[in-house]
């Protein structure tokens, strides 16, 4: 199977006081083309460090991460930037969608950050929204819209340039149990249909295990479970 991305010997160290706070130590992992994974542990883990490091966000204290074969180390923060656009998407627990800004415009604002002007962002964006139920929203500002109406904007704007992998934050943790559903409904079909891929940093149980794999970071090394 192709590899989406990889992390190899990745290490995560902070200096605060007299002696380095260890994050994370030797993590490897690599996530298939169309792969859901599950990253669960306890609070203080170093699970959203982890995401941000997949993310080429941050920077290792060594090891490497590579993203459709390219390592994010060998990229200049703005060629970074580039590959992030390109390749990944990002949702995390609160939307942090542009308030100003529509529907439409929020989910175009990738395409346009990528070089395109609104007016051709605008069909694909529509298109995109179209596809997570928000068809009738398109010139709704967030605060016009639900709690879970501005989570399906955040999936939308990162799917939006067909990513190869999309990075999750407690996608659902700041949504009602029937919103949460909804939209763990939409993921799945988001997935066979696009054939994306899911890292997903998650503190729900059952959402974790729906998907093909569960990882658990713990004592700064990460291992598949079985159960929760």
């Amino acid at each position: 199977m192709t590899s989406v991305l990889q992390c190899v010997d990745l290490c995560k160290s902070y200096d605060e006081g007299p002696e380095p706070v260890h994050v994370l130590e030797k993590i490897n992992f690599s996530l298939q083309a169309a792969e859901r994974v599950a990253i669960v542990g306890a609070s203080g883990s170093g699970k959203s460090t982890l995401l941000n490091l997949l993310g080429g966000l941050d920077q290792p204290s060594s090891g490497e991460v590579r993203l459709s074969d390219q390592a994010f180390s060998s990229l200049s923060p703005n060629a970074r930037g580039q590959m992030r656009n390109r390749h990944m998407g990002f949702v995390y627990q609160f939307h942090h969608l542009l308030p100003e800004f529509s529907a439409l415009e929020n989910v175009a604002m990738p395409l346009m950050i990528s070089g395109q002007s609104l007016a051709k962002a605008k069909g694909p964006a529509t298109e995109m929204l179209a596809q997570v139920g928000l068809a009738e929203r398109l010139s709704h500002r967030p605060s016009a819209l639900s709690g879970g109406e501005r989570q399906r904007v955040a999936i939308a704007r990162a799917l939006v340039n067909r990513p190869e992998c999309v990075l999750m934050d407690e996608p659902t943790g700041n949504l009602d149990a029937e919103t949460a559903a909804e939209i763990e409904a939409l993921m799945e079909d988001l997935n066979k249909q696009l054939g994306i891929s899911f890292v997903l940093v998650t503190h729900d149980q059952s959402l974790a295990m729906r998907m093909d794999r569960v990882l658990k970071l713990e004592r700064r090394q990460l291992q598949q479970v079985d159960q929760l």
